[in-house]
């Protein structure tokens, strides 16, 4: 998967689109100013928690032991799901996530879950055990982060000019591209799985027995 096809994967697994209303409802009885100042602060600390697992995520799961086909098989499950919620949400979660907050948020719910949550770190752990190249992981998750960063800073107005049944249509779409990816992905990851623990490479044949003319220093 190139820079550009996983760093689109990553914006649509942020779901900023859909978390306009969540963040409209939260951020209500904060003024415009105020409103600004929480969504810069919670995107750069949303930011630095996804770079923290794409820098620092290959050593703790060296540590334990995961292999790359693992991820991948995992990091599809996990993002099958998220995109079956995002296709096909429940009432419920709708009621609760819209309630406003008695308190200024801080970390969580923004940054966490709402921005950095468990599907885009899964992700950005998986693409860095394809691409270790540092300032490639960085590039990344900063071309994915940008454009969420925008949306939700004019979420207001975002909402004001999609509507809701715009943004509707904008998570099932995603939803549905990212299930589309989280099929592929769980697809790899049990070829590679069964290549590495079932299948065993090809001996050599002993039987086979060089002439003359494919090694003439062996000549007679």
């Amino acid at each position: 998967m190139s820079v550009v096809s996983f760093a689109f994967t990553l914006f649509l697994v942020f779901n900023s689109l859909g978390s306009i209303p969540a963040l409209v409802a939260m951020l209500k009885p904060y003024s415009p100013h105020r409103q600004r100042i929480i969504i810069i602060r919670e995107m750069l600390i949303a930011l630095g928690i996804l770079l923290m697992f794409g820098f620092f995520g290959q050593t703790v799961l060296d540590f334990l032991g995961i292999t790359p086909a693992v991820i991948g098989l995992a990091g599809g499950i996990l993002l099958l799901i998220i995109a079956l919620t995002m296709i096909f949400p429940k009432p419920s979660d709708a009621n609760t996530t819209m309630r406003p907050v008695q308190h200024e948020p801080f970390v969580v719910p923004i940054a966490i879950p709402l921005l950095a949550g468990p599907g885009s770190i899964t992700s950005i752990m998986l693409f860095a055990t394809y691409e270790p190249v540092m300032w490639k992981i960085l590039f990344t998750v900063f071309l994915a982060w940008l454009p969420s960063f925008i949306i939700v800073l004019s979420c207001s107005y975002v909402k004001y000019l999609v509507g809701e049944k715009g943004l509707v249509a904008f998570e099932r779409l995603g939803g549905l591209l990212i299930a589309l990816l989280a099929v592929q992905m769980m697809a790899s990851g049990s070829v590679k799985l069964v290549r590495e623990n079932f299948l065993v490479p090809e001996k050599p044949s002993k039987s086979r027995i060089e002439s003359p003319a494919q090694n003439p220093e062996k000549g007679i």
